[in-house]
């Protein structure tokens, strides 16, 4: 028993001077815990409409004021079509609402009124939110104006129009979505074991006692991985678009640029936690819970931001898969916007830049301090 007991000490010692057992016992599922609780809403998006009355009769004026009233729908008024379809283009907008001149005369007729719902099918979720809302709103206000009496007749019917995805496949989407996992696995989750590989196994210190300079090390680093997730990039875009069949409509050298960069991003934030701990271990774990899990639940491709609160939507804006989601996306679906290539371009430059400078910082060439 004594020794039973000795043993047990010195297990329960070990872990309180071990930090990285602390630290995957509650710091991650901590982290996950609160992810799930607080930015994951499967139930209700807010989305922001666009919408375009054509109606001047005072009647409809209500209706348009009742998008606004939704605590479902953020809509925002226009004066002209184009200048609402040129905002859903550029993902400012989620949907539209075109209400046409004749719209209120054929209810006072009894007739039907037909409304024209434009959504933005690279988000299937999202589209058809943006269909239901747009119905519900306007069978509430049915029921509510002067035809109400007719309502069970006078039937106000919505004419959907689905712009990128006709059919609304959620494939469309969540495949090109997948390369930004892919690219995540291979940038983060592999170079996290790197350079703790290289201590553990004594190998970094028979590298130091050569003349290797610290940019060798580091280049040494990224190049391989950056070559061999580019080549996984070429694999997934010729299994989504000849394989499965998935439409590509934007220009493949803006596509493998872009990539480029979010990897060279991703590459900067596997070396920095593999530098810094120096432990393959703690350095998968690490990778998992605060890199690859919060991109992969918080980027946008599993769950809409918009319906994350108001703390989860700001903490996305410094996850580089957001931005690489939203560009391949768009370049998927709807080709290539430059206002939306440019944006995500700058971030993801400004970021892998100051990540490879960290690395590089971070990369120790003594034994000891």
């Amino acid at each position: 028993m004594k020794i039973l007991k000795a043993l047990i000490k010195k297990e329960f010692l070990q872990i309180i001077r071990d930090p990285s057992s602390i630290i995957i016992a509650f710091i991650l599922p901590l982290i996950s815990i609160l992810i799930y609780m607080y930015g994951i809403n499967l139930d209700t998006v807010k989305v922001t409409v666009g919408i375009k009355n054509d109606d001047p009769s005072v009647e409809v004026q209500t209706l348009v004021k009742s998008f606004g009233h939704s605590k479902y729908v953020r809509s925002k008024v226009y004066d002209n079509e184009s200048s609402l379809s040129e905002d859903i283009v550029r993902s400012k907008l989620k949907g539209g609402v075109i209400i046409p001149n004749d719209f209120s005369s054929k209810l006072s007729r009894k007739q039907t009124g037909d409304l024209l719902i434009i959504t933005d099918g690279s988000e299937v979720n999202t589209a058809n939110y943006v269909q239901n809302y747009a119905s519900q709103i306007a069978n509430k206000w049915l029921f509510t104006s002067k035809h109400a009496p007719y309502a069970s007749k006078t039937i106000v019917n919505p004419q959907m129009r689905v712009w990128y995805n006709q059919d609304l496949d959620s494939h469309y989407f969540i495949l090109p979505g997948s390369i930004a996992i892919t690219m995540t696995l291979i940038g983060i989750l592999l170079t996290a074991l790197v350079v703790a590989r290289e201590w553990e196994r004594g190998t970094m210190e028979s590298l130091l006692t050569t003349r290797v300079r610290k940019i060798d090390i580091v280049l040494s680093k990224y190049i391989p991985y950056f070559t061999l997730g580019m080549l996984s990039m070429m694999f997934n875009v010729f299994m989504c678009t000849v394989v499965f069949q998935i439409p590509f409509r934007g220009n493949l050298l803006v596509l493998f640029g872009v990539s480029g960069l979010f990897l060279f991003t991703s590459l900067g934030i596997g070396l920095l936690i593999s530098s810094v701990l120096k432990n393959q271990f703690l350095a998968s774990q690490v990778s998992l819970g605060i890199a690859f899990l919060p991109a992969l639940l918080l980027s946008g491709l599993m769950f809409p931001i918009n319906s994350m609160p108001l703390f989860f939507q700001h903490l996305t804006r410094i996850l580089p898969p957001r931005y690489y989601i939203t560009f391949i996306e768009s370049e998927f679906m709807a080709g290539t916007i430059w206002e939306i290539v440019l944006l995500n371009s700058v971030f993801l430059t400004v970021l892998g830049l100051i990540l490879f400078g960290l690395v590089y910082k971070k990369t120790d060439m003594r034994l000891t301090k």
